[in-house]
Order: C-alpha cells, then structure tokens, then sequence
C-alpha cells in the first residue's frame, strides 16, 4: 500500500489579481505562503519518500514551505514542466474579467471549462493531461508500486488532469470538480495502484 498526496499551489499574485497566468512564472502572495504553511500542519501525520512540483516556483515554493512545516524539509524532490500549469496561450496575462468583456462570457467559459477547446495558442484540458498523465505513469507510478510514499504539488488543470485519470471521471465530471488552493488530496493505493481512499485533508 501506499500513500499519495496532490495538492494545488497557494494563492499567487496572479489569482489575486484575477489574471491567467498558465506558463508565467509568478509568485505566491502572503495568503498563498500561509496556505502553504497551512497544507504542511495537515502532512504532518504522514512520512514521504519522495516530493515533485512543476517547474513554476508558486508549485515549488508551496511544496518547499509545506513539507518545512510537516518537520520533513530534505525529502528528495524532482521538478518537472509536465506538471506546469496549462498554458493559456493569448489570454496569459489578461485580466479574466476584462477577456470576457472582450470575448463574450461564453467564449470564455468554453476556453476555461471546455475538454479539448484550446484558447488561442494555449493548451486544451486534453493537451495538458497528455503530458501529466504519461509522466505520472512514467516517473510516479513505479515508485508507488515500489511503496514509497509521494506528495506532488502542481495547479488546477494539471491536477485535474491527474484526478480524472486516478478516479476515473469523465471530462464533464472533472471540469465541475473544484480544486481550492493548497488543500492537500490523499489517495490510499493498493499494490496495482488501485484507489482505496481518496479525501481532500
């Protein structure tokens, strides 16, 4: 058996702002920092082998500062852009409010919410999961089976592309699951990777 927990980035200067951030590289705010800390009180029941974020440093700096507070600051940590956020393309950078004022709400919200529509130059919820969920199955997966136990820290999309494959949803049952800010997810996992628990902490 094994344990993995997943959670999203603290509050960043950008969700603040209202902004798409995707790709760009932004830090946390003093909320998203507290969050972070916050996360780290909830792992501390649990002891990890192994640590990966994204290659963003609101991911790195939310995992640096939760696994400070869970007293486990040396776990040996990978960082990897398959774990980025999706890329907004055109629309990173914009004010959210702005861009549907510009766009049209609906526009907006298929672009946001939608599966496999891209906004311009950016990535799908699809594109984004063909890169998680190979790297997952690649670099995580065999180390869960080994029994380690892993803690990732990434984004919204990206960790809803990793759900949808851990659980089994639909695109329709993914783009509806809402991911807050630093709220770790656990997952019990049998030998074949099997979900026996999974519960936001």
């Amino acid at each position: 058996m094994a344990t993995l927990i997943i959670f999203r980035h603290g509050q960043s200067v950008w969700n603040l702002e209202n902004k798409f951030t995707g790709w760009v590289d932004v830090e946390l705010t003093e909320k998203g920092m507290q969050e972070a800390k916050n996360a780290g009180e909830k792992l501390k029941p649990f002891k990890f082998d192994l640590a990966f974020a994204s290659d963003l440093k609101r991911a790195q700096n939310t995992l640096t500062l939760a696994l400070e507070v869970s007293n486990q600051p040396n776990v040996p940590t990978t960082y990897n852009k398959a774990l980025n956020e999706r890329m907004y393309g055109d629309l990173q950078g914009l004010d959210k409010t702005a861009t549907a004022e510009k766009y049209g709400d609906e526009q907006v919200k298929i672009w946001r919410r939608s599966y496999d529509i891209a906004p311009p130059n950016g990535e799908s919820l699809k594109d984004t999961a063909s890169r998680v969920i190979p790297y997952f199955k690649a670099e995580i997966e065999p180390k869960l089976k080994e029994g380690k136990n892993i803690v990732v820290a990434a984004h919204g999309n990206s960790l809803r592309a990793l759900i949808m494959y851990l659980e089994n949803m639909t695109p329709q049952q993914i783009l509806e699951f809402e991911i807050g800010t630093a709220i770790p997810r656990h997952y019990e996992l049998d030998g074949d990777l099997k979900v026996l628990k999974a519960e936001n902490l």
